[in-house]
């Protein structure tokens, strides 16, 4: 149990105080790591060496291993806690967003390492993108960014759907006008003027496709203006979430200090009466 207790004040970070641990700092630099050889993995000058491939090799070898015995560890040392005792509580630990995040960031490379395959190595690459993830729980920031999207989820969903009508309106709106009625290969389909639509709404303007009659560069127009306040929305609607969550946060944090101060300030009289 003192062995359990060493490694679950060591990978979960809920169970220090304060700062990081030092096997959390080393998952971090191997994480950190990764992300430097995948950018050096894809330069073929440096592939073309074969002592720099067999470093990039080995390199990932150990670190797939020992992110793999870090997600064992973490499974097991998860029956500490009260809510993931139990089989019961091993399952709900290993579908939780960090638990998933942790299997992909070295289970698909493992696999082909161990069994081989058909499947390139190089393709499985980009899962290890999630190790990112297994940064962002040592980040208090992340939590509350994930707390105000939830927070804000029905309103999101609502701005989302709101675009999204807008992308297909304005699609159709020009499919008619410039497709149908002026015979444009660019326009022909509603598929092909959604193109046009999301990069028009979305602020991008590639400048590729674009309406050439005068009701057309009107339409264009107007959808363009609503475009500015569609995508200003959702980013209004989240900054307040994220403002109110934040400050939760911060009210909850001065009124544990007040607790402990006041729990700390009648345990005093206590002991100098006995």
């Amino acid at each position: 149990m003192g062995l359990y207790r060493w490694l679950h004040n060591e990978l979960v970070p809920e169970a220090r105080k304060s700062g990081i641990s030092v096997t959390n700092w080393i998952i971090i630099s191997l994480v950190l790591a990764s992300f430097l050889f995948l950018a050096l993995e894809t330069e073929p000058t440096l592939l073309a060496i074969p002592e720099w491939k067999m470093v990039f090799d080995w390199f990932n070898v150990a670190v797939v291993i020992i992110f793999a015995v870090e997600y064992v560890l973490r499974v097991v040392i998860a029956g500490l806690r009260p809510e993931y005792a139990g089989f019961v509580g091993r399952l709900r630990y290993i579908t939780r967003f960090y638990s998933i995040a942790d299997l992909l960031a070295f289970l698909p490379e493992l696999i082909v390492m161990v069994v081989g395959g058909g499947i390139p190595l190089i393709a499985l690459r980009v899962f290890r993108l999630f190790r990112l993830i297994k940064i962002a729980r040592f980040v208090p920031a992340f939590d509350v960014l994930g707390a105000a999207m939830k927070r804000a989820g029905t309103q999101l969903l609502t701005t989302l759907a709101m675009a999204l009508a807008l992308v297909y309106v304005a699609a159709v709106l020009l499919y008619f006008i410039e497709g149908v009625g002026q015979g444009r290969e660019e326009f022909g389909s509603i598929p092909r003027a959604i193109w046009w639509s999301i990069a028009t709404l979305t602020t991008v303007g590639y400048g590729d496709i674009y309406p050439v009659t005068t009701l057309g560069r009107i339409a264009a127009s107007v959808i363009a203006i609503a475009g500015i306040g569609v995508v200003a929305l959702p980013a209004g609607v989240f900054a307040s979430a994220f403002s109110d969550e934040l400050r939760e946060r911060q009210l909850q944090k001065l009124q544990d200090r007040v607790e402990a101060a006041e729990a700390q300030a009648g345990a005093a009289p206590e002991e100098s009466s006995a």
